[in-house]
């Protein structure tokens, strides 16, 4: 037996779940078009996400179904299902006293909380839209040009919000003419509300289940907005439909168990964006499980919260970005109460947002296995807000990451021959069908099949072995060509780049569009750096001047341009740090901390100029050059 052979055996089980079979059409075309699609059907699935509620009221009406800290002590606060139902009904008729104008949609401008929550399905049984809005476009930005662009879009008959005077320079940003504002905690001061407890405490009568009974599976249960990774956010139309579907195909590739516990997950997912908000959010309910919302965030002085919480929530099911699961492996190489505490009832990990890092793939799977004997599969998917939000997923048991699984049943994936690549595009009942108010840009998102056109570029783990899986490659709306001709896939590039930089590098910018060569301009990651340098106070000027964090980045340069074999596609050929933040005003910066390519090339055009002078200055690191002692940006 070789030692590769005995080392795969060696490796402890993986602890079982029961996956739905791949079994995967795959439709050969002679232009070079694939479609692929699972022979098998999808499950079926109730007409609306309301029903799910009334369901589990009825059938577990003690059962926990959200769960949130609050008050002095930062206790749970608890709703049980019969709970939450009756308040989501008083609230239903709350909104419907309103006489408000039919389909208007319920703005809600409050990050995830129990009220939140309740609105969000009562605006669904009184069949109003439920528009949750990032806090962010109202917290952070200082002008709300976006909230304001979004509020003109959707025209909203309701806003709440969680606390008046929180909200209170976005809410007099706004046109509030013929708009009700509910307020949870506080009220804002001039601005005419509703208090939330006043409108929970509305008699019921028979015209909510009346309202209810006339939603159909094409009546629109939400609108979520783009993130605006690639442009100005898009308001998607999530209908009932839509968000059953997903939800079942999600369930139907890992259904839970013969006697195992209903679901229980901890999630600081925003629900304005559509991860949080459909795929984490909609199958606990769905299934009768327990959400707990939890306040931390993966990110330095936040996430402390997150593991105060894992030591007295163990989920069966737990989801994060690859920065979370950084700092959560961290904590648990010196806790074994806590290793204890999180992987005690997990069945599965999920991440998104970037790919997991090798190195934490195996660190994770080194504490399951120290805790239980068992690895812990990790699970990831794929999709966007206009697909409700999961198309493909990884629906079996892989040590690979990076992957993007195959299709749902349900789902059919068209990849379209694109260079070295396949662009990726999507059809089946989890698809929007359309932007809200927004036609012109209705049709240009399918294709004359009518398959949706995300954006996203992918490949084959193996050209003949389809059921493999696909890995992501990246945007095809960042990818552009060298003045060579040479192709650049930015995605990819760009992860590659940061990952090589780490800890230095946060997120960057690939420069190259009809240039000879390709450049990057990189943001630090600040508290990284600041260790670097020993100074827990050092600023961004501070941090990009050090000569340890230059040599740092260069290493890191020059590694990857080692590792790409001098590829011209792949290689870094200059480079700078930059010393402002991306912007959420100037569209660099998402709702969901994503960075805008084109919007930070274009607001950063002189930096770019820069990177490319004949002559560069000494802020610009040419790889392979020796470095001169200041290299920083603006």
């Amino acid at each position: 037996m070789s030692g590769n052979a005995a080392a795969v055996l060696e490796k402890p089980a993986f602890r079982k779940i029961d996956w739905l079979k791949r079994d995967i059409a795959v439709e050969r075309r002679d232009d070079g078009t694939i479609v692929l699609k699972s022979r098998i059907p999808l499950q079926p699935y109730a007409r609306h996400i309301p029903a799910y509620l009334a369901k589990w009221a009825k059938q577990a009406p003690e059962r926990i179904w959200l769960a949130q800290r609050g008050g002095p002590g930062r206790h749970w606060r608890k709703l049980s299902y019969a709970e939450a139902k009756a308040t989501i009904d008083a609230l239903t008729q709350g909104l419907l006293d309103l006489k408000l104008e039919p389909g208007r949609p319920v703005a809600i401008l409050s990050g995830n909380s129990l009220e939140h929550a309740l609105m969000t399905q009562a605006a669904m049984q009184a069949r109003h839209p439920a528009a949750p809005v990032s806090p962010a476009y109202s917290l952070m930005s200082q002008d709300h040009a976006k909230l304001k662009y979004l509020f003109g879009l959707i025209k909203p008959a309701v806003v709440m919000v969680q606390d008046g005077p929180t909200f209170e320079k976005a809410l007099k940003a706004l046109d509030l003419e013929g708009v009700t504002v509910v307020h949870v905690a506080r009220p804002c001061e001039g601005i005419r509300s509703i208090a939330f407890a006043d409108l929970a405490a509305t008699p019921v009568t028979k015209d909510v289940e009346q309202s209810i009974a006339k939603i159909t599976p094409d009546t629109v249960g939400k609108l979520l907005f783009t993130s605006g990774s690639t442009g100005i956010p898009k308001a998607v139309i999530n209908t009932q439909q839509m968000m059953c579907a997903n939800a079942a195909m999600m369930m139907q590739v890992r259904p839970r168990q013969a006697g195992a516990i209903p679901p229980v997950v901890l999630d600081w997912m925003p629900w304005n964006h559509t991860m949080g908000g459909n795929a984490a959010f909609n199958p606990v309910l769905v299934d009768g499980g327990t959400l707990y919302i939890d306040e931390g965030r993966p990110m330095p002085g936040m996430f402390e919260e997150s593991i105060r919480n894992l030591r007295e929530v163990s989920p069966t099911y737990y989801a994060n970005v690859p920065a979370g699961y950084a700092a959560l492996a961290a904590a648990m190489e010196k806790d074994d109460a806590l290793c204890r505490s999180f992987f005690k009832n997990l069945s599965l990990m999920a991440y998104g947002g970037a790919r997991l890092p090798d190195d934490l793939y195996e660190r994770m799977q080194a504490l399951a296995v120290k805790t239980t004997g068992e690895r812990i599969v990790f699970f990831t998917g794929w999709g966007s807000t206009e697909t409700a939000p999961t198309a493909t997923a990884t629906y079996w048991n892989t040590e690979r990451v990076g992957l993007i699984g195959l299709p749902f049943p349900g789902v059919e994936l068209k990849m379209v021959p694109c260079a070295s690549q396949y662009e990726l595009r999507l059809r089946g009942i989890n698809v929007t069908p359309g932007y809200y108010n927004q036609p012109e840009l209705t049709k240009k998102m399918f294709d004359e099949e009518g398959f949706y056109c995300i954006g996203d570029a992918g490949v084959f783990v193996d050209p003949d072995d389809p059921v493999k899986g696909i890995i992501f490659a990246g945007r095809v709306v960042e990818d552009f060509k060298l003045t060579t001709g040479t192709f650049v896939h930015v995605g990819s590039l760009r992860t590659d780049a940061i990952a090589a930089t780490t800890p230095v590098v946060h997120d960057a910018l690939v420069a190259g569009q009809d240039r000879p060569f390709i450049g990057l301009l990189a943001w630090p990651n600040l508290h990284a750096c600041r260790q670097i340098v020993g100074h827990a106070e050092a600023t961004y000027e501070d941090v990009v001047r050090h000569p340890e964090v230059i040599a740092c980045f260069r290493r890191g340069l020059e590694a990857h341009n080692s590792a790409c074999g001098g590829s011209s596609s792949l290689s870094i050929a200059r480079a700078m740090l930059m010393v402002e933040p991306p912007s959420i005003d100037g569209n660099e910066l998402t709702d969901k901390g994503y960075i805008n390519q084109r919007a930070g090339l274009e607001r950063r055009s002189a930096l770019v100029e820069r990177l490319y002078a004949d002559r560069p200055d000494e802020d610009v690191i040419i790889l392979n050059q020796p470095l001169s002692p200041r290299r920083v940006a603006t």
